[in-house]
């Protein structure tokens, strides 16, 4: 067996919340629960797992590998809430997307300020 992502726990203060924000976002079929988890199934079997916490969420960074019309749901549902998007992770280029390698990025925050990260290449894909 290959070694593969099976789940990764996104720390959060609301996981119905945040949970429904990512599903929702990345246009993904409506989180499930798990024991104490909801749940948010991604294409390639890999799952992020939302865990409430009552302390402080340290930010994280989530990246999503799309295609070019899904980037454009994503996008077209930051443009419809009306939330703030830049270009880079630093977040220097407000409102704007990337250009990288050949494809499209763009990255927002979610409920608890997490860095999510959506693109249509992946990094190095321009050769």
């Amino acid at each position: 067996m290959s070694v593969q992502l099976n789940h990764t726990i996104v720390w959060c203060s609301d996981k119905h919340r945040s949970s429904a924000f990512l599903a929702q976002m990345l246009g993904r079929p409506d989180p499930v629960a798990f024991y104490h988890f909801m749940v948010v199934e991604m294409d390639n079997s890999v799952s992020l797992d939302f865990y409430q916490q009552d302390e402080a969420v340290t930010v994280q960074h989530y990246a999503f590998l799309t295609s070019e019309a899904e980037f454009d749901g994503v996008f077209a549902r930051i443009e419809a809430r009306g939330l703030e998007y830049w270009a880079d992770p630093a977040r220097t280029r407000s409102g704007e997307i990337n250009r990288n390698d050949g494809g499209r990025g763009v990255y927002f925050l979610d409920p608890d300020g997490h860095v999510l990260e959506v693109i249509t290449r992946p990094y190095g894909a321009s050769g």
